[in-house]
This record gives C-alpha cells, sequence and structure tokens, in this order.
C-alpha cells in the first residue's frame, strides 16, 4: 500500500513502537501482551513490600491494582486478543495472587482455593473489557480519522474486481 502525504510518500514498517505500546502492521498484540506482562512481572518483583512485608492483605491487593496492573494494562484498550493471550493473561492474574500470598505451586492448590484465600475473583480479563468498551464508546463519539476508519467509511477508488 502507498500512502502520501503532501507528495511524500510513507515509509511502511511492519511493527513500531507508538507511545510504549507496540503496533503490528497484522494486527496481532501477542508480541505487546507478552512484553506488557514481562513489565507486570517486573514491576511485581521490584516490590518487596508485597512479599516481605506484614502488611494486611488488602493493602497488598490495593497495591497489587494499583502499581502492578497499571503498567501491565497499559493500552490494553487497542488490544485484539486470541485464546492464548487471555489464558496468558488469566495465568497471569494468578501468579500474583499466589505471590502475594506466597503459595508455591507445588503446594497444588486450585485456582479457586487461592482466590478464596485472597477474597477475590479473577477481573483483569473484565478490567481490559471494560476499558475496550469505553475506549470504543469514547472513538465513536469523536469526529476523527479513528471513527471513519472504524465504520469503514474511507473514501477511494473502487476497483473493478471483487473484493475479497
Amino acid at each position: 500500500m502507498k500512502i502520501t502525504i503532501d507528495g511524500k510518500e510513507i515509509e511502511q514498517v511492519t511493527e513500531f513502537c507508538y507511545l510504549g505500546s507496540l503496533i503490528s502492521s497484522d494486527a496481532k498484540c501477542y508480541k505487546e501482551i507478552k512484553k506488557r506482562i514481562a513489565m507486570g512481572k517486573e514491576a511485581f518483583t521490584k516490590r518487596k513490600e508485597l512479599l516481605k512485608g506484614r502488611l494486611n492483605r488488602d493493602i497488598k491487593k490495593r497495591m497489587v491494582k494499583v502499581l502492578i496492573w497499571s503498567v501491565t494494562l497499559y493500552g490494553a484498550e487497542t488490544w485484539t486478543m486470541r485464546k492464548e493471550d487471555i489464558k496468558r493473561i488469566e495465568a497471569f492474574d494468578m501468579w500474583i495472587w499466589r505471590r502475594t500470598e506466597r503459595i508455591s505451586w507445588t503446594e497444588h492448590r486450585t485456582n479457586e482455593e487461592v482466590l478464596k484465600k485472597v477474597k477475590e475473583k479473577r477481573s483483569l480479563m473484565d478490567i481490559i473489557r471494560t476499558r475496550q468498551k469505553n475506549w470504543i464508546g469514547h472513538i465513536l463519539r469523536s469526529n476523527s480519522l479513528q471513527r471513519e476508519i472504524m465504520e469503514g467509511r474511507m473514501e477511494r477508488k473502487r476497483g473493478r474486481v471483487r473484493p475479497r
């Protein structure tokens, strides 16, 4: 595809980093999701007080939601997720709760037992879905190029062949 603006042709790339998010030409986000989960795990390991401190469980949960999830979910509004990505995100969610409660995977505790102990439910995917719905509503209410792209109203010359 050739795009020209003011007579200058725009260079075509397969992926680029925009505002800290990895954008790819095929609209698949598995690399971005893996990167964000790794950043969330790194942010968690930097917070030693979540593991060592004798903090109240509610304070630990609030710290996780503010300090770790905000890093992990940056840009999640635009993610297109596959089943593997959803599994990876849910596994990260459980990894966080197991680590805060110091539950080893060798203890063979089910996810439901861990969630019951933490008094939480799996909410990372719910948060992502809510953010995506809010974002799409924001885009559709505005008068912008993104809205035109989402609604499919790009002006172009139609070819003579049948579209794919």
